[in-house]
């Protein structure tokens, strides 16, 4: 699919009664391998009836991410459900724009928010690629649809590897109002594909 991996693992959150279904995934791969439309293209897998996105929202839909400290702004598309229950990320073609996972909260409300992104893609550069550059105390500001722009601030960065997935901690229930990054990072493995999930941790200003 793309030079570096969207492997994420997601937690399915069914109303106040919490039910957890955990499905590890794996993802891309190096430059030059060919796209694949198989479910391992997503970044998290979960099994629920329906999708989140077509769930009302409470409040308008994020459409732009602004992080000045590392030179990027981008639109963000919303992001559901695949038909086989795993998550879409951004098409590759489209590489240099992030999406919002529209099952999770919306940016500014009560619960962690994520935003997926690629490092790179067979096309090259893609929006996420100096996600590494970040520091503690950078603002991140979201655009909403009403034209409210929702500020947040970097508490940290963590470098996982994707068969240790922090699940709970990143898409977990939270009545914090937080916002998570997710893309890829580190080595690759024999088979051409990272091994490390680059998560960036932010909370409402």
């Amino acid at each position: 699919m793309s030079r570096t991996a969207h492997a994420f693992r997601r937690t399915v959150i069914a109303s106040a009664v919490a039910t957890l279904i955990l499905v590890p995934l794996t993802g891309c791969s190096t430059s030059g391998a060919a796209e694949s439309p198989s479910p391992a293209q997503s970044p998290a897998a979960v099994r629920a009836s329906g999708s989140p996105a077509e769930e009302p929202l409470k409040a308008p839909a994020p459409t732009q991410v602004t992080i000045p400290s590392i030179g990027v702004t981008s639109e963000l598309m919303r992001l559901g459900l695949n038909a086989d229950g795993t998550v879409e990320v951004p098409p590759a073609e489209k590489g240099m724009t992030a999406g919002w996972y529209a099952g999770g909260a919306v940016p500014g409300e009560p619960g962690a928010a994520v935003l997926i992104g690629h490092n790179d893609t067979r096309f090259g550069k893609a929006v996420f690629h100096d996600l590494r550059k970040i520091t503690k105390g950078a603002d991140i500001a979201v655009l909403d649809g009403s034209g409210k722009r929702t500020h947040f601030t970097v508490t940290g960065t963590e470098t996982v590897s994707k068969n240790a997935f922090p699940t709970r901690k990143v898409y977990g229930a939270t009545s914090e109002r937080v916002l998570r990054l997710v893309t890829c990072d580190g080595s690759f493995d024999a088979a051409g594909h990272p091994v490390d999930n680059l998560i960036v941790y932010a909370t409402l200003r």
